[in-house]
């Protein structure tokens, strides 16, 4: 029987990770070698939708190639070695810490050769950074073959770039308009794409200028195939031996644990709520110290900080917030996740939002430890962690968890950017793990605000990177009915059952709210990650979610 080609696509993936995990065990692979080959082969079939033209023979992937180098240490185009490492004490050396702008890791730049990137955040982070320098690859052998004719001479295009390159790094003028000539090209893109393309670039605060990414992967390559100076990609023998033990999210947990020992908060009503950390303080603290007395009000200072206008409050928040229960915790684990306890007994007022009262004894008031994103398995590993019991032996106290919520960027399947989604169950890809659950937010919570509402499963992705159209559809428009993709949903619902249901660390009767704001639409051309952030479209959405959490714990 023909296979369709969402089954061929989910053979690709399982080929993509099966191959990924042999060549993390075996701790050093070269891209264009016999299992490089196999990582391209497997990554062409899927022809993710983030990636673009990954499949076209001559045009290059521009906005995917953007999306890549602001996810990697600026530079890593240059270097020929890359190695995957753990927290191995880099951070007390004398080399600067590159940290890539939408992707918090620390990477190394050793010499003119190699990068060093600290993987601290579980296998879900492994696996995509693989994928995107798989793609990096694809895409530079494209640049090869642009530059040279059938008998292998290089072209005046190339030799071109090469002078404009030198005059860059030298700081020379040279004319840009010529220099996007000479780069469409090369990318196969026409030269309005590439102008195009070439500001995209400029305007990132993260890579190389795109006439640089350019050169010097085309560079790697010509090098590599004329001079057989090897690419390689390795991994860590700490790396390989860490991985999959929660070495960082212990670390993390433990000290979230005694800043709430230290300031006596074990004892009272906790709710977790894993979110960015600026909402979160922005709509509590906007309504305490500012008196904003409604949702629309917050809404609108949200919206005047993201634009960072005249009517900027957040130094004012922020100042408040800390001498009326703020308090931050800082992170030196490696797990990158900030956490912020907000302690509601120091506050001021007896609202914890307008018309969300708190209890008048203090000791009954919530305290909520907020934490940035997780990265997928990450989330597993940090929420297991954190939900254990605090201390050893027989000094084990549980945490008073009432109840856990996540708000979360997700992929919609059927609306578009911004719009919401409210899960009913995570359904993890690949494997039988399914998770339905009661959710406290549901879609009437959120109606009458101009937002699409969306209530279904939720599918729990292997990889954002590696999603294509044909599995998607078939998600959405088979028996699962599901709404939409995200990377952490199944991870941290496994963690809650287990701690409620199986090692009975947190009470059983735990509430749980999921909610999701559409990043992007992988369905939808122009609407996949690869297209940019929301920006200020962003705000409704992340606010609104926030505040309903915030209503839900104030009325529990």
């Amino acid at each position: 029987m023909k296979r369709t080609k969402a089954q061929e696509s989910r053979s690709a993936i399982e080929r993509l990770y099966i191959t990924m995990r042999h060549l993390f065990m075996r701790g050093n692979y070269k891209p264009t070698g016999i299992s490089g080959e196999s990582l391209v082969q497997a990554l062409l079939t899927l022809s993710p939708e983030i990636y673009g033209y990954v499949t076209d023979p001559e045009k290059l992937e521009l906005d995917g190639l953007l999306y890549v180098m602001e996810r990697l240490p600026r530079g890593i185009e240059e270097c020929r070695f890359i190695r995957l490492i753990s927290r191995e004490g880099y951070e007390d050396s004398g080399f600067t810490a590159l940290v890539p702008a939408k992707r918090k890791r620390n990477c190394y730049r050793v010499d003119a050769e190699q990068m060093y990137v600290e993987m601290t955040r579980g296998k879900s982070d492994i696996y995509d950074i693989l994928t995107h320098l798989t793609f990096l690859f694809i895409e530079s052998e494209k640049i090869r073959k642009n530059s040279t004719d059938p008998k292998g001479r290089i072209n005046l295009n190339w030799r071109k770039l090469q002078e404009v390159v030198s005059k860059e790094n030298q700081g020379e003028e040279f004319s840009k308009e010529a220099a996007c000539s000479y780069l469409s090209h090369l990318t196969g893109r026409t030269f309005e794409e590439t102008k195009a393309a070439v500001k995209k670039f400029e305007n990132s605060r993260n890579s190389n200028s795109l006439f640089a990414i350019v050169y010097h992967m085309g560079r790697l390559s010509m090098e590599e195939a004329v001079e057989n100076n090897d690419r390689e990609i390795s991994f860590s023998a700490t790396l390989r031996e860490r991985v999959g033990h929660h070495v960082y999210g212990e670390t993390w947990a433990n000290t979230i644990k005694q800043v709430l020992d230290e300031e006596n908060l074990l004892e009272r009503p906790i709710h977790v709520i894993s979110a960015n950390l600026h909402s979160v303080v922005n709509t509590v603290y906007g309504h305490q110290a500012l008196g904003l007395d409604s949702y629309e009000a917050i809404e609108e200072m949200a919206l005047k900080i993201s634009l960072q206008s005249k009517g900027n409050k957040e130094k004012e928040i922020e100042e408040y917030a800390k001498s009326h229960g703020l308090i931050a915790v800082p992170d030196t684990s490696g797990t990158n996740i900030g956490v912020q306890v907000i302690d509601t007994g120091r506050m001021t007022s007896n609202t914890l939002l307008p018309g969300v009262s708190l209890p008048e004894n203090g000791k009954k008031r919530p305290v909520l430890v907020v934490m940035d994103y997780a990265f997928g398995e990450q989330a597993y590993e940090c929420f297991d962690e954190l939900l254990k019991p605090y201390g050893s032996g027989d000094e084990k106290r549980p945490l008073t968890i009432v109840s856990t919520s996540i708000m979360g960027k997700a992929g919609i399947l059927e609306g578009k950017k911004g719009d919401l989604m409210i899960p009913d169950a995570h359904v993890f890809e690949g494997t039988a793990d399914n998770y339905p659950f009661k959710n406290e937010l549901d879609v009437d919570d959120f109606a009458g605000y101009g937002l699409g509402v969306y209530k279904g499963p939720m599918i729990t992705v292997l990889g954002t990177s590696l999603q294509n159209r044909d599995v998607l559809s078939y998600f959405m428009e088979s028996s699962w009915k599901a709404i939409g993709l995200e990377m952490e949903g199944a991870h941290y619902q496994k963690a809650i059952q287990a701690a409620s249901k199986i090692r009975n660390s947190i009470r059983k009767s735990v509430k749980v709210m999921y909610a999701y704001y559409a990043s992007d639409n992988p369905l939808e051309t122009g609407s996949t990650l690869a297209s940019g952030a929301l920006g200020k479209d962003g705000v409704r959405p992340t606010y609104l979610i926030t505040y309903k959490i915030l209503e839900k714990i104030g009325k529990s």
